[in-house]
């Protein structure tokens, strides 16, 4: 039987147990029991006390055995989120929730939640900023299953090999196998970065574009991306694709200039054209003019 200051401290154990497992991907037994101040035959209770709640742990194999947060359970770890996070949290799902279409309405849902468990000292600044903010929708803005995006969050953050099928813009489709690498949102859809091993090169695909997504259970070894980061490797793949339309300006101001004063992150590249001048090649604008 465990000892009565044991079974005392359990809920908040186990509160900081789902804390930890979310934190790294794999956790060995005796360090995961070290972090908790408990002994291995307490942390093998405390797992399968999680385990009778629906929360998906399992445990791994090798010279020490650990164990890790899996898929499959329907409980969802509790989130330890501290003032900063949560403001950011409440930002995040209030913009989703006025301006992205497909998880706008889970994004409400979630923002109602979130409010409703809002310690006193935090509500006057999501209630000033709910006054103040209001997010202006994309008119080109394509909905994207929230589940899709989860479940290849998932297997970039877990290193695992992505395969799914992807149509192409003539609407041709086949079976991919990719190392997923990171989300980005631009223009008003979700974009995945991710490097092709049949290709030997870096790809970006349309998440909407993306059917039958599953997890291979084969990992892999991140590999550095080929430009400073993923926002930057999505600007420079857009600005270069091929378009039905484009505008080439020249423009009588300096390149820096023009760049700050674009409307959209990714409309196409602006290169000097002198000190006091550029040439502006924008896919946005060859796309309103030729309408």
């Amino acid at each position: 039987m465990e000892p009565t200051s044991t079974r005392r401290d359990m809920p908040a154990r186990l509160l900081r147990l789902l804390s930890l497992l979310q934190t790294r991907r794999q956790w060995p037994g005796a360090e995961l029991a070290q972090r908790l101040g408990t002994s291995r035959r307490t942390l093998r209770r405390d797992v399968q006390r999680l385990r009778e709640l629906d929360y998906a742990v399992d445990a791994t194999t090798g010279t020490d055995g650990g164990y890790r947060l899996a898929r499959g359970g329907r409980a969802v770890p509790p989130l330890l989120l501290d003032d900063e996070e949560t403001v950011a949290a409440a930002i995040a799902l209030a913009t989703a929730a006025g301006s992205t279409p497909g998880i706008a309405e889970g994004a409400t849902r979630a923002l109602v939640k979130l409010q409703a468990l809002l310690p006193a000292r935090l509500r006057p600044q999501l209630d000033a900023l709910g006054r103040a903010a209001a997010a202006l929708p994309h008119r080109g803005a394509v909905p994207v299953d929230p589940a899709r995006l989860a479940l290849l969050a998932g297997c970039r953050r877990d290193t695992e090999v992505l395969a799914f099928d992807y149509r192409d813009r003539r609407g041709c489709s086949r079976r991919r196998r990719v190392e997923p690498y990171h989300l980005v949102t631009a223009q008003g859809r979700w974009y995945l970065i991710a490097y092709d091993p049949d290709r030997a090169d870096w790809r970006i695909f349309r998440a909407d574009r993306i059917a039958d997504a599953l997890p291979t259970r084969r990992g892999f070894t991140p590999r550095p991306l080929p430009a400073e980061n993923p926002a930057d490797l999505l600007a420079r793949s857009l600005a270069e694709a091929d378009y039905p339309h484009t505008a080439h300006l020249h423009v009588d101001l300096p390149a820096d200039q023009v760049r700050s004063r674009l409307f959209h992150p990714v409309p196409g590249t602006v290169t000097p054209d002198g000190e006091h001048r550029c040439r502006a090649r924008l896919t946005a604008l060859g796309r309103r003019l030729a309408r």
